[in-house]
């Protein structure tokens, strides 16, 4: 979520940023519906100290009501014979109306108080929702360009291109062939986009969960999370999956959980509504979890093989830092993903995205892709963004600095470290060799039972 206080001074700028992204936000709402808002609050601030008022000017014609009619009892019973008698009614009369004309302003003041607190809570409500709909601002370091198109490829690092004297095979005819990946039966029981991994193909992504996580705790030193799976609403709300993405995530038919898209959602949440001294960040935390997501958006894209489905794996890297270290941990976690593609013998490459490709929570994001020499293709296996404090905004999540200052929002950073099944895909197709076994690279095997091959069908 954006800082409102950018959208009433820079309108148009955040207008100008959001369509570098090639998107689009009700910012022209936000103006109209917070202008409303404050009107709101300080017509009631106003009414609210003219009630007071009233009231204490009522409380003191209340008195002097009490003191008239005392002496109007003394003059009628002949004990004040000082005292005019017409006259003292009059004056209460008079005083009597002013009493209750006050009292009916002081009614009508709080009801309009009551109506204007509830138009206030239907235009909070409107303009939070108008809110969760701009998405994050391009960092001003982020190319310009309209879509993925437009992403700047660097050259490859890690292994070399690899070399075949003979066409090495796509996944998706290797797989059946070693019996590690079914197709038919994945179809067969829940539908098109999902698989079943067997034998050798279950322990390799096993294995590669193991050695993600290990590599990082050990080597990074990230702390492991174990996440529950499905959350509730909510919680991805604040990580800037509701209401953008709703239609591309799994949910409960009856209560209010829905299934992780990633372990973003969980980690961001892990901390909401709490404030951090700045003593205790970095945070670092990864996690592995199952991911579901319905893929609408990405609709007869990458249909062959096991490189798009609606279940996949994942091990996820998260930090929580201060606002002035954020772009150096985004450095960092950028070389955690490369050293765990190298410790796998990986060719790969690093992506910067233009602002078109960005995504909705990012200010600044980067991809790594590896190569699959059997389809041919770079396949995205991270994707490392810096979103500020733009989730921390949405979660309630903020730090306190050492030196004493106000409290602030922390910065978020995610990244994939890595995601399966692309790895998977890289290192069967990469690794395959004539006889049909696939070579485990050195790192994994370890995690493999010491094993160095796939064995050939």
């Amino acid at each position: 979520m954006l800082d409102i206080n950018l959208i009433r001074e820079k309108p148009e700028w955040v207008k100008a940023q959001i369509a570098r992204l090639n998107d689009s936000a009700p910012i022209d709402e936000i103006v109209a519906t917070d202008g409303r808002r404050r009107e709101i609050l300080q017509e009631v601030e106003e009414l609210r100290r003219r009630r007071n008022e009233s009231s204490k000017q009522i409380g003191l014609w209340m008195g002097s009501l009490k003191k008239l009619e005392a002496e109007l009892k003394r003059a009628e019973a002949g004990q004040d014979v000082g005292q005019d008698v017409a006259q003292l009614r009059a004056q209460l009369l008079t005083l009597q109306a002013n009493a209750d004309n006050a009292k009916e302003e002081t009614r009508l003041m709080g009801e309009r108080i009551t109506d204007l607190d509830e138009e206030l809570r239907q235009v909070d409500a409107a303009l939070r929702e108008y809110m969760l709909w701009v998405p994050n601002l391009p960092h001003e370091s982020v190319p310009d360009g309209p879509d993925d198109s437009h992403n700047i490829a660097y050259p490859p690092q890690g292994a070399p291109e690899p070399h075949f004297a003979f066409t090495p095979k796509p996944h998706w005819e290797l797989g059946p062939e070693l019996d590690i990946i079914d197709f038919e039966r994945g179809v067969k029981m829940s539908g098109s986009r999902f698989y079943v991994l067997k034998g050798w193909g279950a322990r390799l992504q096993r294995a590669l969960i193991q050695f993600f996580l290990d590599y990082h705790i050990t080597r990074h030193g990230y702390t492991e999370v174990y996440p529950p799976f499905m959350m509730r609403a909510a919680m991805f709300e604040g990580a800037g999956q509701l209401p953008k993405f709703k239609d591309n995530i799994y949910r409960d038919a009856e209560e209010d959980y829905m299934w992780l898209g990633t372990a973003e959602i969980a980690l961001t949440n892990m901390h909401r509504d709490e404030i951090l001294e700045e003593a205790e960040l970095p945070k670092k935390y990864v996690a592995y979890t199952p991911c579901f997501r319905r893929e609408k958006m990405s609709a007869g894209r990458d249909v062959r093989g096991i490189k798009r489905g609606h279940q996949f794996d994942k091990v996820e890297m998260y930090r929580f830092t201060t606002e002035e270290t954020s772009y150096q941990a985004l450095a960092e976690m950028v070389q955690d993903a490369k050293d765990v593609c190298q410790a796998l013998g990986l060719r790969y490459r690093l992506v910067e995205m233009v602002t078109g490709d960005l995504g909705f929570a990012a200010t600044k994001k980067y991809d790594l892709e590896a190569w699959a020499a059997g389809c041919q293709e770079w396949l995205e296996i991270s994707s490392i963004s810096n979103c500020e404090a733009f989730q921390a905004r949405r979660a309630n999540i903020k730090y306190r600095p050492a030196d004493g200052g106000r409290v602030r929002y922390a910065h978020t950073l995610n990244g994939s470290g890595l995601a399966l099944p692309r790895v998977m895909i890289a290192l069967i197709e990469n690794n395959q060799q004539e006889d049909g076994s696939i070579v485990i690279p050195e790192g994994l095997r370890p995690y493999m039972g010491g094993a160095e091959r796939i064995p050939a069908a």
